[in-house]
């Protein structure tokens, strides 16, 4: 397959956000995209990046290429992509051993085309993977999403929970989350896709305050009542609605989730109008 590309992109594309989009608008019908792999890549880790592009993704572990002088890096990717005419890259990337080459070294390196795109912002701020992870961890969902162009998601293998909130409360599913940054604890408007399905959700992040004051990452399902067979599944949070509260009793904290979760009916009426 790397035989047939023309035009490669090359990043760290962690988060695959707004900035990042606009260098994919330069690849050729035969691009795809490099991604090389750090230990911090943590809004989409691994094959993640492949859900918001349909160019191919290769993925290149930074530890195994971090020695390469410029010179050497240059001469693996042409290498190892035969037909490469075209090469896209952010205006602040920087390449080789330390970090020490940039778009100047590349365009000395590589005989073919080489595109610098230049700093995207939005509301005179620069879109970078590190100002969306501190959106995230400040709770901050709505910035985050529209830097990201696209509702953040995370993903999780489903863990048994107390059997509290389906006896006293609402049901949820519990999930144990590894490879994403968590977002602020607090509750949220979200999304979360059930074996294939998209619902409407009610998710909680955080430390059970009101019940064990456990960490915990559940999601309720609006109005359906079903039945996980995949143990895997995905949330998208789309709005904070509130900070995490403690309660003196399961009846007040009851009471308090159903206002959430018709706060969360309003906010999805309001987007689909």
């Amino acid at each position: 397959m790397k035989n047939k590309i023309t035009s490669i992109a090359i990043g760290g594309f962690d988060g695959m956000h707004l900035a990042h989009q606009e260098l994919f608008k330069y690849l050729c019908k035969n691009g795809a995209v490099v991604a090389i792999e750090t230990s911090y890549a943590n809004l989409t880790p691994g094959i993640f990046r492949q859900r918001y592009i349909n160019y191919p993704v290769f993925y290149y572990p930074l530890k195994d290429i971090k020695n390469l002088s410029g010179e050497e890096f240059i001469k693996l990717l042409k290498e190892e992509f035969i037909n490469l005419k075209k090469i896209v890259i952010g205006y602040d990337f920087r390449f080789g051993k330390d970090a020490k080459y940039d778009s100047n070294d590349l365009k000395k390196f590589f005989d073919g085309e080489v595109v610098v795109v230049e700093e995207f912002k939005i509301d005179n701020i620069s879109v970078h993977s590190r100002v969306i992870r501190e959106f995230l961890i400040q709770g901050e969902i709505k910035k985050a999403n529209r830097f990201l162009g696209h509702n953040y998601l995370i993903s999780g293998n489903i863990i048994k929970g107390q059997g509290i909130g389906h006896k006293e409360l609402v049901p949820t599913i519990n999930i144990e989350v590894k490879k994403f940054l968590i977002p602020a604890f607090g509750v949220y408007a979200s999304f979360s896709y059930v074996d294939g399905k998209k619902y409407l959700s009610a998710t909680f992040v955080g430390n059970r305050t009101s019940l064990d004051n456990q960490f915990a990452v559940e999601t309720h399902i609006i109005d359906k009542e079903i039945t996980p067979v995949k143990k895997q599944i995905e949330i998208e949070f789309i709005e904070k609605i509130r900070d995490i509260t403690k309660f003196d009793s399961l009846k007040e904290l009851k009471k308090r989730i159903e206002l959430d979760i018709t706060i969360i009916k309003n906010i999805f009426i309001k987007q689909v109008c």
